[in-house]
C-alpha cells in the first residue's frame, strides 16, 4: 500500500520554515556571543539593563520568563560583577537591577559581536526589508508558548 502523498512543498509550512531558520540564526547568535562568554540569556538581560536600572518584576516580564528563573540569571551576572540589584527604598519588598560599569563593557561586546552576526544573517535585506520583517514577527502570536531559561 503506498503512502498518501501530501501536497506542498517543506517551505510552504511556514511554521516548520521559521523554526528550521530560527535554529540557525540561533546558532549563530550563541557563536558570536561566544567571544563575549555571554550566554545568550545574560546577553538579553544586559541588553535590557543597558536602558536603565528596572524593578527586578519588570524584568522578568521584558524577559518572558519566570520570576525564579531570572533571579539564577541575575545571580550569575552578580557573581561576574555584570549587574546588581538593590532594595527600592520607595519599597523594601521590590528590588531595583542595574548593570554595572563591568556589565556596560560587557555590553558593549554582545553590541560588537551581534552587529556582526546579523551583518551576515541580514545581508540580503534592505533596510525596508528588516523593518518588515520585524513588524511581521511581530504578529506571530507566541502568547500561549510556555518561554523556557534554556541553553539547549
Amino acid at each position: 500500500m503506498a503512502a498518501e502523498r501530501v501536497d506542498g512543498a517543506p517551505t510552504d509550512r511556514l511554521g516548520f520554515l521559521l523554526a528550521w531558520r530560527g535554529e540557525a540564526t540561533s546558532a549563530r547568535i550563541r557563536g558570536a556571543l561566544g567571544v563575549t562568554g555571554l550566554h545568550p540569556r545574560h546577553a538579553m538581560t544586559l541588553m535590557h539593563l543597558g536602558t536603565g536600572p528596572v524593578s527586578q518584576r519588570a524584568l522578568s516580564d521584558m524577559l518572558e520568563v519566570d520570576p525564579s528563573q531570572l533571579v539564577a540569571i541575575l545571580n550569575e551576572l552578580e557573581s561576574d560583577g555584570l549587574a546588581e540589584r538593590r532594595r527600592d527604598p520607595a519599597d523594601r519588598r521590590r528590588h531595583i537591577v542595574e548593570i554595572t560599569e563591568a556589565g556596560t563593557a560587557a555590553l558593549r561586546k554582545v553590541d560588537s559581536a551581534l552587529n556582526e552576526a546579523e551583518r551576515e544573517l541580514f545581508a540580503a535585506f534592505s533596510e525596508r526589508d528588516l523593518a518588515s520583517l520585524r513588524t511581521m514577527l511581530d504578529w506571530v502570536d507566541v502568547a500561549s508558548v510556555q518561554h523556557e531559561c534554556s541553553e539547549d
